[in-house]
């Protein structure tokens, strides 16, 4: 597994997760969806990405996109 592939695969978790705590806990989790929404458009835009820091510092190699 690449860089690439763990940041869409821990997007898309959190973004089921936050969907799901929105409609069996409270509404507001939907806010979660929205930072991760704005984060993936600031990285497409940026290239700039946490969560492709943090897995790279646990030594998952690089792919096309995080490098």
């Amino acid at each position: 597994m690449n860089i690439d592939r763990a940041v869409l695969m821990f997007a898309g978790v959190v973004v089921l997760v936050s969907v799901t705590l929105s409609l069996t806990v409270h509404l507001w989790w939907i806010g979660l969806t929205i930072f991760a929404g704005l984060n993936m458009l600031q990285a497409g835009i940026t290239g700039f990405c946490p969560a492709a820091m943090i897995f790279k510092a646990l030594g998952l190699r690089p792919g096309n996109a995080f490098k």
